[in-house]
């Protein structure tokens, strides 16, 4: 079994350790993500396999994303796809089901999601730049200031932090703790906040440089 799931933010809580210490927790409902197809060295060159999470309506999915789920033999099609790299063959076979139970209580797993969008933004809130005085006389608060360099070179360095779109990338946390497994309600309890809002799609996998305890 791989220790990767698809799921779904639910939102934050906060519930008691064994030792009684109160710990904010992000709900994730990890699963159960089928196996719509097997990649393997023979086959694709390289071994992976494709998880699926969610159901669309038989209305809603392609001609193509149907077959697709109907050769792993899938009752309906997957609504989000993962291809998960593995190092060996994989054992599991298409149609196989992945569950919450991949994990363990006291784990450490990274979650990969999409961060909140923010829209347009200035520098000082995309880039903590200090601005400008507050008082009502300088005229000069929020904005980014001289970009320039004189005549001399005469144009804006690369990758000169400027306003501009802020949110909706790809990130990554890191070495967080499982705090509880709820197997029966597909629910895994992941100490600290993860990317994305509530109700956005989450890649949980195994940690891949876990501390040493």
């Amino acid at each position: 079994m791989i220790a990767t799931l698809l799921g779904k933010k639910i939102g934050m809580t906060q519930v008691y350790d064994a030792q009684n210490v109160l710990v904010p927790v992000t709900v994730v409902e990890a699963g159960p993500c089928p196996v719509v197809q097997v990649k393997t060295v023979a086959t694709d060159g390289y071994n992976a396999v494709q998880l699926g999470f969610g159901a669309l309506k038989a209305k809603n999915a392609t001609k193509a994303e149907a077959n697709h789920a109907k050769k792993a033999g899938l009752a309906a099609t997957p609504r989000e796809l993962s291809e998960v790299r593995l190092t060996e063959a994989p054992t599991l076979k298409a149609g196989d089901v992945v569950t919450v139970t991949a994990f363990t209580e006291g784990q450490m797993i990274d979650v990969i999601g999409i961060s909140k969008g923010k829209g347009f933004q200035g520098v000082v809130k995309k880039h903590g730049a200090a601005g400008g005085p507050a008082a009502h006389g300088s005229m000069f608060h929020r904005r980014i200031g001289s970009i320039g360099m004189r005549q001399t070179p005469g144009r804006s360095w690369k990758n000169q932090a400027m306003p501009g779109h802020m949110g909706t990338d790809r990130r990554t946390v890191q070495n967080l703790r499982v705090v509880k497994v709820l197997a029966d309600k597909n629910l895994l309890l992941v100490k600290g906040a993860i990317p994305g809002a509530n109700g956005d799609t989450e890649l949980v996998r195994g940690a891949k440089k876990a501390k040493k305890a």
